[in-house]
């Protein structure tokens, strides 16, 4: 790789963490605590994979978060360059700029690449399983191992990026109609798989994906409320820990799981419970396999419903504030940091509360670039045939399954679809770039 080269991407990776820079620190979350204590105190999180919080030690060691938060910037950059190299025949170190600059100024991904959440890297196991499976052409053997371990570990780093790589996978086989390209991009979900059975089996004794995750599937259908009627048609005759609240339980999934006086986190008599999730995982599988059969119908067209309300909320701001930063993550960082990293957190602008004003100004062009990259995006896959129509319908299949895996699983969020929308109008834009023949790399050279 030249050094013009080099030093185009290391630039788009620091305009693309931008809103770092205004905050004065990097955008955290209430979750990013929980990420820092899997290393920092460490403990094995009952509801997180334990990926990116060893991810984010491997670059803060105990030093700065600055560290992490540069190296999301760098990598997504360098992944941008690479997917226009496999979507144009070629990169430039000006084209790339100017790339960059648009994607940080008109769309949500530098807010994305900013917080220092799993969030970051779904972005990440689109991209890399596009250029694994349909950009191979571009990509020398050295590109391969590196995108390999890289969409490994993006992929085990959230729950939701499982489903999201699946339907990627089945893209690439109805896109490529070959062999190869499907075994390639089968491969980081395959060992994916394997990182999250084992460190499952290691910190929980459970050869499991996600040892508690049938309590998240409860607070959705909670929400939903198919499941507070299987506890109501069900109780008392079955026994269930949640029949003492059958009727009365929290209409929303997020106070289901979080509040203090959730029946998750406080027992009838008022008495605090340690790790509910965790706990009531078991009974959480009857009552999800009991709703499914008494209303599959109903539990169908919930997860239909909020998979259409997500593909809706791609707007930037419930990452913002300060919301449980105090509680969640300052005292992580007071834990595993030195005074001064501390210190340079209590001046950001979100330890203060005033990221949302100062970030206000810059979030009114992430609507409309958006529409008019959706809108762009569907016209171009009409009328483009080859890899430019599989690159664009590669794109839509990745929003539609993030918003599927997230908002029909989960619960629909803003930040869980602006993770990712962002990839409609950046499709659009390279591929409006003038593109050229695609030539193989050399086998063992990192190509330019």
């Amino acid at each position: 790789m030249g050094l013009k080269a080099l030093l185009a991407i290391l630039l788009g990776g620091l305009m693309l963490v931008w809103p770092a820079f205004l905050n004065g620190y990097p955008i955290l979350f209430s979750d990013t605590g929980a990420f820092l204590a899997q290393t920092v105190q460490p403990l094995m999180i009952w509801d997180k994979p334990w990926i990116y919080g060893p991810l984010l030690h491997a670059f803060h060691w105990g030093i700065s978060l600055w560290g992490p938060l540069l190296a999301q910037g760098l990598v997504m950059a360098h992944l941008l360059w690479l997917t226009q190299r496999a979507v144009r025949g070629h990169a430039t170190p000006g084209a790339h700029l100017l790339l960059c600059l648009a994607l940080a100024l008109l769309t949500a991904l530098p807010w994305v690449t900013a917080l220092l959440m799993p969030d970051a890297l779904t972005p990440m196991v689109a991209l890399c399983l596009y250029l694994l499976g349909l950009g191979r052409a571009s990509l020398s053997r050295r590109e391969v191992a590196y995108l390999l371990v890289l969409c490994t570990l993006s992929i085990a780093a959230h729950l939701s990026h499982l489903p999201l790589a699946a339907a990627l996978v089945v893209a690439t086989a109805l896109l490529a109609r070959r062999l190869w390209p499907v075994l390639r991009v089968v491969a980081p979900l395959v060992l994916a798989v394997g990182l999250l059975l084992g460190t499952n089996w290691v910190g929980h004794g459970r050869l499991s994906l996600s040892p508690y995750g049938s309590t998240f599937l409860l607070a959705r259908m909670i929400g939903d409320g198919t499941a507070a009627r299987t506890i109501e048609a069900r109780c008392p005759q079955s026994g269930w820990y949640l029949c003492a609240w059958a009727g009365r339980l929290p209409a929303d999934s997020d106070d289901f799981l979080w509040l203090p006086d959730s029946p998750l986190n406080r027992d009838a008599n008022g008495n605090a419970i340690f790790l509910g999730g965790a706990r009531l995982a078991p009974e959480a599988r009857q009552i999800v396999a009991e709703t499914i059969r008494r209303e599959p119908v109903g539990v169908a067209w919930a997860a239909l419903r909020n998979f259409g309300r997500q593909l809706l909320l791609a707007g930037v701001g419930d990452t913002l504030g300060r919301d449980n930063l105090g509680t969640a993550a300052r005292p992580r960082l007071e834990q595993g940091f030195g005074p001064a990293e501390v210190a340079r957190y209590d001046a950001a602008a979100q330890a203060r509360d005033l990221l949302p004003g100062r970030a206000a100004p810059f979030l009114w062009p992430y609507a409309p670039v958006l529409l008019l990259g959706m809108a762009g995006l569907a016209v171009m896959a009409w009328r483009l045939r080859g890899a430019p129509q599989a690159f664009a319908l590669f794109l839509f299949v990745a929003v539609a399954a993030n918003a599927f895996a997230t908002g029909a699983l989960s619960k629909p969020h803003h930040r869980y679809q602006a993770r990712i929308a962002w990839l409609l109008p950046f499709g659009v834009a390279v591929l409006a770039l003038p593109r050229r023949p695609v030539v193989a790399s050399p086998p063992a050279a990192i190509a330019a």
